[in-house]
């Protein structure tokens, strides 16, 4: 340690600076260092989220098109060789239900479900969703199975 790197220690020190608006002979009276006239000197200024300085913001200049339909059902799909997986890894047999594909992590509990047709389904199950396309209706009961709109 030498003269050269010689400092106070940690939170001595009090550096916030002068304090504003407290009379001409502070140095930083009058305006209170805003400076003069502007949104910006007056009191209660906030900055508009994507605020450009006047320019027309980019959230305004972007064209806009179509719309969302507030009404809109998203089903989750789930195809028939998922189901076939399931019975083949997990073992289940008989009845396969929502609350069967939330545990298995296939679906979240709020989801609507949609059983699609895509690839094969072995196994005679009866399988409970929200909706089914008639791909996967037909090979449902083709296998043996039954498929119960809940």
């Amino acid at each position: 340690m030498n003269l050269s790197n010689l400092q106070p220690a940690e939170g001595s020190v009090n550096r916030d600076g002068k304090r504003l608006g407290r009379g001409q002979g502070s140095g930083k009276g009058g305006t209170a260092a805003r400076g003069h006239k502007g949104a910006k000197s007056r009191s209660g200024y906030s900055k508009k989220i994507g605020f450009e300085g006047g320019q027309m913001p980019l959230q305004r200049r972007v064209p806009k098109f179509g719309f969302t339909n507030i009404n809109r059902k998203d089903y989750k799909g789930i195809n028939l060789d998922r189901l076939q997986e399931l019975v083949d890894s997990k073992g289940i047999k008989g009845a396969v239900t929502v609350e069967t594909l939330v545990e298995n992590g296939l679906v979240k509990k709020k989801d609507l479900v949609k059983i699609l047709g895509g690839g094969e389904l072995k196994a005679s199950l009866k399988i409970s969703a929200h909706k089914f396309s008639a791909t996967a209706k037909a090979a449902i009961e083709a296998a043996g199975g039954e498929a119960i709109n809940s």
